[in-house]
């Protein structure tokens, strides 16, 4: 492989933005699993986990092509690929249509229509919904816009059950009460490049005071939401000894951002708030299979 095509091969897989995609399928895949008393169908987890990568991967590149003025100006964001000139337009959308006809055409065909569906409603609610609205309409751009980031474990579990469960929604739920607290530390550290680009993030609009507090609200929802999965029967001892202390510790650095006040703290908590979502999901997952076979 020539230095160039592989310099252009990296720069379409920065467009998926492939650190947040893993995340979301992981989840999607514990959906999955949570879903089947035993192994679900391994050809459905497969076509399942590349259809909803590659809806995401498409969401993703989308926001490239709309964010690319603001990500010029932005440190965090100068470096990919559109804003260095290392994509053209055309690049971005033609890769971004071709990776979202595929998804659809993947879990339509091999999956099923139910999860195909809830999958593009995702997908056009965070690249045009949020991307295009909502980032730039109002400082609660990631709580209404959240919604669609959280949905994963249903899409897992759907391509499973071809049903929307109950249980599947509490998951939902977790990742939706998590999303505000975990992109708002990070939103304190980095509110003077939202605040030159104009994005109304809430440390921008209502200052980092209003904005470490409702971090600590959030984190006191999220320590209730995270106990409903035991509090429901979908789990049992394994998970509540984990789900508790992991969540009292992001409320300790919830407390720990209103005291200190730095930039340091918050990207600490906006770190660790990556480390509670995946070790939750994971522990849900030890605590089904451990269930299962007693």
């Amino acid at each position: 492989m020539s230095q160039s095509s592989a310099i252009s091969w990296k720069n379409y897989l920065t467009l998926c933005k492939p650190n947040v995609v893993l995340e979301m399928l992981f989840t999607a895949f514990v959906g999955m699993l949570l879903a089947s008393p035993g192994m679900p169908p391994i050809a459905t987890v497969v076509y399942g986990i590349i259809g909803i990568a590659l809806a995401a991967s498409s969401a993703a590149a989308i926001n490239h092509f709309i964010d690319r003025k603001a990500d010029a100006q932005m440190s965090r964001t100068e470096n990919r690929p559109l804003p260095k000139g290392q994509l053209t337009v055309a690049n971005v959308l033609v890769f971004a249509v071709i990776l979202g006809l595929l998804s659809m055409l993947i879990l339509v065909l091999l999956v099923n229509p139910l999860t195909a569906v809830l999958t593009f409603v995702s997908l056009f609610g965070y690249a045009i919904v949020y991307t295009l609205y909502l980032k730039r309409a109002t400082p609660q751009n990631i709580v209404i816009g959240g919604f669609f980031g959280a949905t994963p474990p249903l899409l897992g579990w759907c391509a499973i059950t071809n049903t929307i469960d109950a249980y599947a929604l509490l998951l939902v739920l977790i990742i939706f009460v998590w999303t505000p607290p975990h992109f708002w530390a990070l939103a304190i550290a980095r509110r003077e490049e939202y605040a030159k680009v104009n994005i109304p993030m809430l440390p921008v609009t209502h200052g980092v005071e209003f904005t470490r507090l409702q971090i600590l609200l959030y984190t006191v929802l999220l320590l209730i939401a995270s106990l409903l999965p035991y509090l429901t029967g979908m789990s049992g001892l394994i998970y509540l000894g984990f789900a508790l202390p992991l969540s009292i510790g992001f409320i300790v650095l919830a407390l720990l951002m209103m005291k200190t006040k730095t930039n340091k703290t918050a990207m600490q908590t906006f770190a660790y708030s990556i480390v509670y979502i995946t070790a939750l999901f994971a522990v849900l997952l030890v605590d089904h299979y451990f269930l299962f076979t007693l």
